[in-house]
C-alpha cells in the first residue's frame, strides 16, 4: 500500500456490521469513504465515491451481493470486492471467483483477515 490507504465502500443491511467493519477496516489502515445498505444504495455511492474496494455482504434486501460484486468489479476504475456473510456456505469458491471478487470472509472472521491485503488496492 506504500502508505496510502485505499479508500473502501462497506455494503451491508445492518448498521451495527457496516459500524463493526469500518472500525476493522480503519485499524487496517484502510479509509472507509462510504456506506451502502442495498444494492442501489450501493451502486450509487460507487459512482459518486469511486472507491478502491467494496466489502459487499452477500444477502441484501434488493438482491444479491454476489450480484452486485459482479457489477462494482466491472466498474472503470475496476475496484477490488470481497464478499461476506455470517454463513460461510452462503457462496462457493466458484460463485465468489465469477462474482468478479478477490475473496469471501465469514463476518465471524473479520477480526482476523488480511484487510489491506484484500481491499488495499495495488
Amino acid at each position: 500500500m506504500a502508505g496510502m490507504a485505499s479508500t473502501v465502500l462497506v455494503v451491508d443491511d445492518d448498521p451495527e456490521f457496516r459500524n463493526l467493519a469500518g472500525r476493522l477496516l480503519a485499524a487496517s489502515g484502510l479509509s472507509v469513504v462510504g456506506e451502502a445498505d442495498s444494492v442501489g444504495t450501493a451502486l450509487a455511492a460507487a459512482m459518486r465515491l469511486k472507491p478502491g474496494a467494496a466489502l459487499v455482504d452477500v444477502e441484501l434486501p434488493d438482491g444479491a451481493g454476489p450480484r452486485l460484486a459482479r457489477a462494482l468489479a466491472a466498474l472503470p476504475w475496476r475496484p477490488w470486492v470481497v464478499l461476506t456473510s455470517i454463513d460461510g456456505d452462503m457462496v462457493t469458491p466458484e460463485e465468489v471467483r465469477k462474482a468478479g471478487a478477490r475473496a469471501f470472509i465469514n463476518k465471524a472472521d473479520l477480526a482476523s483477515a488480511p484487510l489491506a491485503e484484500l481491499l488495499g488496492g495495488e
